[in-house]
């Protein structure tokens, strides 16, 4: 029920935040509403096929879609298969929509490690045979997502993979040597690419180039201060008329926030929490190891989502591209967020009988 009313929410929204911009566009009012149903669509399609299933079956499946993922991170890398836009190549273009699979490759990743850790959890504390298999299949991932570039996606991917191992129980001095290790070549990547140097300094001070690169960022702090505690009315925003660039799908809580209110901003994020301490009631619940990883990974991944997102809207954390969980605009991350959804539902199912 409460994935049920963040997706209302954002149905809501995504047209209050894009009705005006569409018919500027594309001369059709409803354009990304239509794109955004029928995501919606396909996700709850995989919903169901996903329920109508075992989930404990997924672990025969864990290595081929393992070996699908990684191949497809590698034909999107390829000119003329996929598509390249604003000189990122991370689509591949099927008709009019475009699909990511590094958004999908967070979920077999997900199927992945929980198969390995449920199998040989009693050896995650050993360097050779526990940890340094899985450290060696997320670096070929993240290195793949960062060439396309997506920097923010492979540290999200690094992030939950290594918080499933640290429930698994692997040693501290080996996450932390990991860590130690990927800190200097985060901060290369970072300073090698102007853009990323950009968003930082934004952060830092945004309102210092409040017309350059802070203008995302001040127009998103200018929309939450603008809401007050009850908002200004639905569908009555100013910033989304051209002010606030993607208001639609990384800053949509921006627009919640200057429409809705202090009062609409936290009932979202009352229900991301509410969210994330069902999906952790399941994690404990589950019947198997496997389940378990793999329910506190869905945790993990879609709780850090909204925790990114929400702490970019309002100036906490650097500018980074990923979309509020269910409510922000569809597309590859929205069915994601439903294969994972449907996944965690499965596992819930199951420990009922």
């Amino acid at each position: 029920m409460t994935v049920v009313v963040l997706i209302c929410i954002g149905i809501v929204m995504i047209y209050s935040s894009t009705s005006v911009y569409a018919q500027q566009l594309m001369g059709n009012s409803f354009y990304f509403l239509i794109r955004h149903l029928l995501f919606l669509s396909l996700g709850m399609i995989f919903v169901f096929l996903i329920m109508a299933v075992d989930y404990r079956e997924l672990r025969k499946l864990s290595k081929p879609f393992l070996i699908l993922g990684i191949l497809s991170l590698i034909f999107v890398l390829i000119p003329g298969i996929g598509k390249e836009s604003n000189g990122a190549r991370r689509w591949f273009q099927i008709g009019a929509f475009n699909f990511q699979p590094s958004e999908f490759v967070k979920v077999i990743m997900l199927i992945y490690v929980s198969d390995f850790l449920a199998r040989k959890q009693n050896k995650i504390r050993d360097f050779k045979e526990g940890f340094l298999p899985l450290m060696t299949v997320l670096a070929l991932v993240c290195a793949l997502i960062v060439k396309q570039p997506d920097l923010g996606n492979s540290v999200s991917i690094a992030v939950i993979m290594l918080v499933l191992m640290f429930v698994a129980g692997a040693r501290l001095k080996h996450l932390g040597m990991i860590l130690l290790a990927a800190l200097p070549l985060v901060c290369f990547l970072i300073i090698k690419a102007p853009y990323r140097v950009a968003r930082i300094m934004a952060f830092l001070d945004p309102w210092e180039d409040s017309l350059g690169i802070g203008f995302q960022l001040t127009q998103s702090q200018i929309a939450l201060g603008s809401g007050g505690l009850f908002g200004v009315g639905l569908g009555r925003s100013i910033q989304k008329l051209f002010y606030l660039p993607a208001a639609h799908t990384d800053f949509i809580l921006s627009i919640i926030g200057e429409e809705l209110g202090f009062l609409g901003t936290f009932t979202v994020v009352g229900l991301f929490v509410f969210l994330v301490w069902q999906g952790s009631r399941i994690a404990r619940k589950a019947t198997d190891d496997f389940g378990y990883f793999l329910s506190t990974g869905i945790v993990a991944m879609i709780g850090l989502q909204a925790v990114v997102n929400i702490g970019v809207s309002i100036g906490a954390l650097p500018t980074k591209g990923l979309p509020l969980p269910f409510v922000s605009y569809g597309g590859s991350a929205l069915i994601s967020n439903m294969i994972a959804l449907g996944l965690l539902l499965n596992i819930s199912r199951f420990q009922d009988v």
